[in-house]
């Protein structure tokens, strides 16, 4: 039986096919067995135990180089801080939708760190004001680049109009994007949200968009965040997935207003800059901070450091499981600046005391000035210039905390502004309308405001206008309604119409027209520049009175009430008049604060010996702090809106004729082209006839008698310069405009100021004039010159002929202090053409501007130097100008300086004075730098003068 057993099961296993099927099925049955004791028995061990490893690599941060100046006295440094940031690294189902889920947790940590007292950073394009309406950042490309962002499109030239919105995207409004981006399309932001909370969960929604939701790419929810806030995320972590609070460093700067125009700022990277710098490094990321303008911007690479390399092993949910490598970052490279931070700061103070004793000696208890003689401020100007500088916060009327003065002020307003829209949009809705200079002044300005605001929104293209044609010369002579000035503009196709057309295709023109005033009265609900128009008319009608303002600036804490002065005011036995002038000389208020003429300055100081720039100062400064980082938005508001204009750098960037600075070159080219000699003597008519043009001499209907070189120069003589620029314009005895200007332009290219100095921030080229050489020669015709500039210039005549190429920059060190580059100013030219004799004879001609000055009586130290006045328009004041140096021997230093409207070069060469008396140690600093106006007697008057 055995036997027979055994053969049938050899017979059974002689098959292949049987013995394969055998084989399978034990295999099948082990693996159903052990998915059973996976799935069933040991699932929930088996889970705990089970971890997705996925190899990760981030670059972590390097810290970013400290900037000093040139003696390493720190000017910008880093600063450790907390940030919180959200990772999308989420896991989202149909009972927990991502919007819902993700806009709730938003919601919870936005509430509880502002309860904190900590904000969320905002760079997003729109702004929720304080009047609780959303305005756009930006205007220009800025806004267009921002758009193209919203509506997902890589380019700004992409905007288009989108039929489901129902609009064009390029002309989408604030409201409209707002409207856009909260809907169920987007990131669908319940309504259940009040409108400050929705508005900045839609700003983070945002951020995130612009990452394009990539994993373990982090956002920035707010930097810099308090202690409060750190332990209230910790404690509720576990509920905020992809959220965490990181160990970072923030940009900072020392005594930032005095410096903030050379060292710029730092910000988040914007898609075009990651594109130029990443195509250079590879390492940029698209949240890194990077300079963004002035030296923070130019030395980026050094600044920058190098990132360093982590590779980690995370989970499915982006927990760190093991670090596998890691590369640490090195720390950018310190950069070492030529400029002195104590010279810098004492100049820049030395300005703001100059500027404010020309605006104090200026006020008069006035409401309009009268045109009449010399210009000056009517104390109904400083009332109206603490609304339209910001200087009293007119948002903050509407506030809950707001003082009686603030609201009953804003209800006069609301009233005055409501009357004023409704008469508006009649006038300009009449048939014919109403003739402009027939109009009540009020309404005169809102007519002009109109067509300005069209301009300044580039609805209007103010390009195409043809001043030439009838219409428009009776607009500019006020001899036409501005609604039939409008409807013709729509017709010469100056206005773009499809800011009114909307969705329609087929609309004629008094529906455009129609549509266009409402578009016009709408904005100007929350238009900052007519709300302004509405307070100072009124100021001026007296409605609200300068003691209403005064006491808001109390109410508002932009004056302390400590002070007897105060005290007098509050308790009403001091006028506002003299409260106001009292805190202007005492720089309570600034002159960049109330942004009256003169509030501007610059100067620029040069070591003559080695060409190094040892302060470059613009009035009034800025606090890049606040720009740096994260930009407060309102702060950046101000800078872009108040009259002062603080982002501008007056020393590199504007540029007015030099005046009678510009006679040295004059007398160079003379001499250079033998059309005068160092001897001859010119008589002075006290009126330049010739050609019959009639140049009046600044001393008319004196005049200065004969004149050589030297006295020419000392004196200003007008009529000397007319006459050198007459003779450099002849040739073979025929007169050739052309030819003067030729020869200037060559000798005054000489002195480099044919193009830009070379320093590494924003600088705008010179402009040697074109025409009119009689003029041109004594600096005026259309000469544009820097103050940097004409510093650069100066320093050559210092120096007999030596031009330099400038530099901010005097070394770059790594972080152990071992010098990587050295920069000096680089000698770009030497002007040999001169003699020795010519070039005593013009310093001994600036010599005697200063030792025949007052304002340089008992100086101790011997000055040359050079006094201008230019007239840019007979309704504000010249601009002084005085350009100098020192010691007359064996000069030390030059400097140049510039008053923007500051009526006369004496006021200059007084603030100049200052500034070399603090330089060369001659006065004590208290009594220099006393934080009050410069006691000034006469101002100076706009008449023409040197």
């Amino acid at each position: 039986m055995f036997e027979a057993v055994f053969e049938k099961i050899k017979e059974f296993f002689s098959n292949r096919t049987r013995i394969l099927f055998i084989v399978l099925l034990v295999l099948f049955s082990r693996l159903v067995v052990r998915c059973y004791e996976l799935q069933i028995l040991n699932s929930e061990e088996y889970a705990e135990d089970y971890v997705l490893k996925l190899e990760k690599e981030t670059l972590t941060s390097s810290a970013r180089g400290n900037i000093y100046d040139r003696y390493g006295n720190l000017l910008a440094y880093n600063e450790l801080c907390y940030i919180l940031t959200i990772e999308d690294n989420g896991k989202y189902d149909k009972e927990h939708p991502k919007n819902k889920t993700l806009n709730a947790m938003l919601a919870q940590i936005i509430t509880n760190i502002e309860a904190c007292g900590d904000q969320i950073d905002n760079n997003f394009g729109i702004v929720l004001n304080s009047k609780g309406n959303y305005v756009f950042r930006n205007q220009g490309s800025a806004q267009k680049r921002f758009k193209a962002d919203v509506f997902g499109l890589s380019s700004a030239s992409e905007l288009a109009y989108d039929e489901k919105l129902g609009y064009d995207q390029a002309l989408a409004d604030p409201d409209q994007i707002m409207k856009y981006l909260m809907g169920p399309d987007r990131f669908n932001i319940s309504d259940e949200y009040d409108k400050k909370l929705a508005y900045e969960i839609t700003v983070i929604r945002f951020s995130l968009a612009q990452n394009n939701y990539q994993k373990y790419l982090t956002t920035t929810i707010s930097s810099n965040i308090s202690p409060e806030s750190m332990a209230y995320i910790e404690e509720h972590l576990p509920e905020f997935q992809g959220v965490e609070v990181k160990e970072t460093s923030i940009r900072k700067y020392v005594d930032s207003k005095y410096f903030a125009h050379i060292i710029g700022y730092t910000g988040m990277i914007s898609p075009e800059e990651y594109e130029e710098l990443s195509a250079v490094n590879k390492n940029y990321e698209r949240t890194d901070v990077v300079g963004k303008s002035g030296i923070e911007e130019y030395m980026e690479s050094y600044l920058q450091g190098k990132k360093g390399v982590q590779k980690v092993y995370v989970d499915s949910m982006g927990n760190l499981l093991e670090v596998i490598s890691e590369t640490p970052s090195r720390a950018g490279d310190d950069v070492y600046l030529s400029i002195d931070m104590f010279l810098q700061e004492a100049v820049y103070e030395l300005l703001e005391q100059e500027l404010a004793g020309v605006v104090y000696s200026k006020i008069v208890n006035a409401k309009e000035w009268n045109g009449e003689n010399d210009i000056m401020i009517p104390i109904y100007d400083v009332y109206c210039a603490l609304i339209n500088n910001m200087v009293i916060d007119t948002d903050h009327f509407s506030m809950e905390d707001a003082s009686d003065n603030e609201v009953s002020t804003l209800n006069i307003y609301e009233q005055r502004k409501s009357q004023a829209l409704e008469e508006l949009k009649r006038q300009l809705l009449t048939e014919e309308g109403c003739v402009y200079d027939t109009l009540p002044e009020e309404y005169q300005k809102y007519s002009t405001y109109v067509v300005r605001y069209l301009k300044s929104n580039d609805i209007f293209d103010s390009s195409m206008i043809n001043s030439d044609t009838e219409m428009q010369t009776q607009w500019t002579s006020e001899k036409l309604s501005v609604n039939n000035y409008l409807r013709w503009c729509i017709d010469q196709n100056w206005i773009d119409i499809t800011y009114f057309t909307g969705s329609s295709k087929y609309i004629d023109s008094d529906e455009i027209y129609a549509n266009m005033v409402d578009y016009i009265i709408q904005n100007f609900e929350n238009d900052k520049g007519f709300e302004n128009l509405v307070y100072n008319q009124l100021i001026m009608d007296d409605t609200i009175s300068g003691n209403t303002l005064c006491k808001i600036l109390y109410d508002q804490k932009v004056l302390s009430d400590d002070d007897d002065i105060s005290q007098s005011f509050l308790n009403g036995g001091m006028s506002s008049y003299y409260l106001l002038t009292n805190k202007i000389k005492t720089l309570d208020l600034t002159p960049g604060q109330l942004g009256l003429d003169p509030c501007s300055a610059s100067s620029v100081i040069t070591d003559t010996q080695t060409g190094e720039i040892l302060a470059c100062v613009t009035y009034p400064g800025y606090d890049n702090n606040r720009m740096a980082n994260s930009v407060d938005a309102e702060y950046y508001y101000y800078l872009n809106n108040t009259g002062s204009n603080p982002l501008y750098n007056y020393a590199t960037q504007q540029r007015t004729a030099p005046g009678s600075t510009f006679k040295p070159i004059s007398a160079i080219a003379g001499l250079s082209e033998h059309v005068i000699t160092t001897d001859e003597t010119i008589v002075d008519e006290g009126i330049f006839t010739k050609l019959n043009n009639s140049i009046k001499c600044w001393i008319y209907p004196a005049n200065h008698g004969a004149e050589n070189l030297a006295g020419a120069i000392t004196d200003s003589c007008n009529y000397y310069f007319n006459e050198v620029g007459y003779r450099l314009s002849f040739k073979n005895g025929d007169y050739d405009a052309n030819l003067g200007i030729e020869k200037l332009t060559k000798y005054a290219s000489m002195f480099g100021l044919n193009e830009k100095t070379g320093i590494e921030i924003e600088e705008y080229a010179p402009s040697i004039a074109t025409e009119y050489p009689i003029t041109a020669a004594m600096g005026q015709s259309n000469h544009n010159f820097t103050t940097i500039s004409l510093a650069r210039y100066v320093t050559a005549l210092a120096t007999r002929g030596t031009v330099y190429k400038y530099t901010l920059l005097s070394k770059v060190t790594d972080s152990e202090g071992n010098v990587i580059k050295e920069y000096k100013p680089e000698v770009i030219n030497q002007i040999n053409s001169v003699s020795g004799y010519d070039w005593d004879v013009i310093q001994q001609g600036m010599r005697g501007v200063v030792a025949n000055s007052s304002t340089w009586t008992d100086f101790p130290v011997m000055v040359a130097g050079k006094t201008g006045t230019a007239q840019q328009v007979t309704t504000r004041g010249n601009h002084a100008l005085f350009i100098g140096f020192a010691p007359y021997y064996e000069p030390k230093v030059s400097i140049a300086t510039r008053i923007a409207y500051g009526y006369t070069s004496h006021n200059a060469a007084e603030v100049s004075r200052n500034i070399l008396s603090y330089y060369f140690k001659l006065e004590d600093t208290d009594i220099l730098l006393s934080g009050n106006a410069q006691e000034i007697e006469n101002a100076g008057t706009n008449g023409f003068t040197d």
